[in-house]
Order: structure tokens, then C-alpha cells, then sequence
């Protein structure tokens, strides 16, 4: 699954633990490592000309200011491409020890844009990189080079803030429906078949919100505007909604992604949650102890021009675990590569889907047309949306 694995350098705690999980996961995958320091001479640089002003007066002259500048861009030059070897030598170091395959790279410029354009032209298909780095501070959740990285690039990011290792440790999954969440379980299931692992499942649906819009909304509404939006109705079908059919949902999607962890012979644990997702995942993993919390970096409400998801996000700054961010998608049908044929509404089903609250009805959609696909259908009919309700317990 892991067969390129770029490791971001720095000689900081987090990025040696980087390099120790990459290490691990080629053992495992058969994975060539790339290790990359990226140092900044030119703007050690401009710094030093806009200190000049303040150089003794012995410095000042022309000839001698000139001369002074080119001494110190040199030993900038020089001890900064010195120092990233000492940083690619520890590298090498550990995966020749390790019998893994590396090679080594040194960049020159502003580090998360260097490792962006490293990423973007390269083959990569997973970056370990520090959560904080040299520069940390007590108060900081995440570094900005992570931040920035993370946010900008494509492939899978292992993003590492304690030495826990992967080997036998507890993988945490957030499933959410997603293509992308589907494809973090198919990572933590390939650490539990080689890296003997186990695996626990957590999906989380949030009916305290939209009881608290819809309260919100009531105090608002003017009768005549109640009648309009048919507010009584609309209230009550979205309680029973979110009452029972978003969850059955979400509980669909654990089941879906504990069967592909059972098609592979592994048995994954699963739990539905309720509240926020960010915060019912923190709440759990709590003082339990968590190897890794694998997420991915976009949910199922994602639009195209979205980096990362608002809950991914949060997991990724507050999370006490190291946290994988997946890129790739999976689709957990067996068909997934099969073109699925479209499926006809009846008017009357078309009618009760509309009555669905606007931001579960794809939910609902996509529930009933599986159903329907599973059920050998190609037509969706107010019986069976009235059946799916009565199943639903609404």
C-alpha cells in the first residue's frame, strides 16, 4: 500500500518519531524511504543585510561591508548544506540499519513550499512529518510547516506527535461514509494484517445541532411564515429523521467498514457516537491508549475547493494520538469499479424524499438507493420509502 514514503527532516523529536514509524511501515510494505531537509540560506541572507545598519562603524566602510557580506554568505551556505547532511546522515543511518532502502535529498528555500513542490513532482504516496518541529512552543497544537503542508498536498500524511509505536498498537478509524474514510480503514486494516495491530471503528451523527436550529428557527417564524415552510410538519419529520434514520445511517457505515476488515480476517471493534465528531473522537480516545487515529483529510460533506475537513482539522490540532490524514478514496463495494446504473423515483417517492430536511436528504437518498441496488430494484416507490421508515422505527 506504502511503497514511496517521503520522511520531512529536522532533528527534532517529532521528526526522529516520523522516522522511526517510516521505518516500521517500510519493514512492513517493502517501502523505499526519501528523506528531505530543506534549509534556508538566502534568507539568512537578507537578514544579514538588514542588520547591516547596525554593524560597528569599522564595518561600514563599502569594501569592508562588501566583503563581510560575502564571508557570511558563504559560511551560510556552506554550514547550513553541513548541517542538512548531519540531518540526512542520522537518516541514513537508520534505514541502513534497519535493512530499509533510502535516498536523500537537500532543498534550498522557504521549507512547506520547498516540501509542497518536493510532493507535488514526486511519487510519493504517504509524507511522516512533525507535528511541531525545532521551533515548537508549549501552547502550540500544530506547527505551521504541518499545518501548511498538510493543508496543501494530495497523497496521505502521517502526521506524528508522541514515539508510540504502530507494531501491535491500537489503530482508532473515524467513519463517516466518505470515499476518503473508507480508504483509512483500508490503511488500518493493512496495519493489522502486517504490523499486527488492532483496529477500532468510531462513526458519530449529531442530532443536538438540528434540534437546536429548529428551536432556533421556531423563535423566529412568524405564523404566517410557519404555515409556508409548513413548520410543524418539517419539525416532526426531521425529529424522527434524526431520531432514527441518521443513525441507522452512520451505523450502516460501520457495518460496511467492519465487513471490509472482515473480508481481509480482520475482526475491528465499532462503536456510534453521538455529538460532534471532533469532539464525541476526543471525548473517547480520552486516556485510552491510541497508536494511531486515522481520518480522512476531507468528510462527506466536502465541496471541491475544500483542503481539509473542519473535524478533521480539529482532530489533527487536538488530538493527544498521531494522526493519519488519507487522500485516497476506496470504495467498499465489491463493484466499486462498475459503473452503477441509474435508478428511478416514483412521483410519490420523489414527493417523500423532498419532505426530508435538506441536509440529510442525500443521506436518505443514498440509503434508499442502496437498499434498492441490494434489493435487485431499479425503482424506487413510496412502499418502499414507507418501509424503510417503519424499519427505521419513525
Amino acid at each position: 500500500m506504502y511503497r514511496n514514503i517521503l520522511v520531512t527532516l529536522d532533528n527534532s523529536r517529532y521528526s526522529l518519531w516520523g522516522l522511526e514509524r517510516a521505518l516500521e511501515l517500510a519493514t512492513n510494505f517493502k517501502a523505499t524511504l526519501v528523506g528531505n531537509h530543506v534549509y534556508a540560506s538566502r534568507l539568512h541572507e537578507k537578514r544579514f543585510v538588514q542588520m547591516e545598519p547596525g554593524l560597528p562603524a569599522q564595518y561600514q566602510e563599502p569594501a569592508e561591508l562588501q566583503k563581510q557580506r560575502d564571508i557570511h554568505a558563504e559560511l551560510i551556505e556552506r554550514g547550513l548544506q553541513v548541517i542538512s547532511d548531519s540531518y540526512l546522515d542520522v537518516f541514513q543511518s537508520r534505514c541502513d540499519s534497519s535493512g530499509v532502502a533510502c535516498s536523500r535529498k537537500m532543498m534550498e528555500g522557504k521549507n512547506y513550499l520547498e516540501l509542497v513542490r518536493d510532493i507535488d513532482q514526486s511519487s510519493y504516496d504517504l509524507v511522516a512529518i512533525g507535528a511541531r518541529g525545532l521551533g515548537e512552543v508549549e501552547d502550540a497544537a500544530l506547527g505551521s510547516v504541518c499545518e501548511r503542508v498538510t493543508r496543501r498536498i494530495s497523497i496521505d500524511a502521517l502526521v506524528m506527535k508522541n514515539d508510540k509505536p504502530l507494531r501491535g498498537g491500537h489503530v482508532v478509524v473515524g467513519v463517516d461514509g466518505s470515499e476518503q474514510s473508507f480508504a483509512a480503514v483500508a490503511s488500518a486494516i493493512a496495519m493489522c494484517k502486517h504490523m499486527g495491530c488492532r483496529m477500532t471503528l468510531l462513526a458519530v451523527f449529531d442530532p443536538f445541532f438540528h434540534y437546536k436550529a429548529f428551536d432556533t428557527i421556531a423563535e423566529v417564524l412568524s405564523e404566517e411564515a410557519g404555515k409556508t415552510f409548513r413548520f410543524d410538519e418539517q419539525e416532526k419529520l426531521h425529529k424522527e429523521i434524526i431520531d432514527s434514520g441518521l443513525e441507522k445511517i452512520y451505523r450502516d457505515h460501520l457495518d460496511t467498514a467492519a465487513l471490509m476488515a472482515k473480508k481481509e480476517g480482520i475482526e475491528a471493534a465499532s462503536e456510534l457516537l453521538a455529538g460532534k465528531p471532533y469532539h464525541a473522537i476526543l471525548q473517547w480516545i480520552g486516556d485510552r491508549e491510541v497508536s494511531l487515529l486515522a481520518l480522512g483529510k476531507v468528510g462527506a460533506h466536502c465541496v471541491d475547493e475544500q483542503d481539509i475537513g473542519s473535524n478533521t482539522e480539529k482532530l489533527l490540532r487536538y488530538a493527544p494520538c498521531n494522526v493519519m490524514l488519507v487522500s485516497r478514496k476506496v470504495k467498499p463495494d465489491d463493484d466499486a469499479d462498475m459503473p452503477l446504473a441509474e435508478l428511478n423515483w416514483t412521483d410519490e417517492a420523489q414527493e417523500m424524499l423532498m419532505r426530508v430536511p435538506g441536509f440529510v436528504r442525500n443521506m436518505v437518498r443514498g440509503h434508499m438507493e442502496k437498499n434498492a441496488r441490494n434489493a435487485g430494484a431499479d425503482t424506487i416507490t413510496g412502499a418502499m420509502m414507507r418501509e424503510a421508515r417503519e424499519k427505521m422505527g419513525m
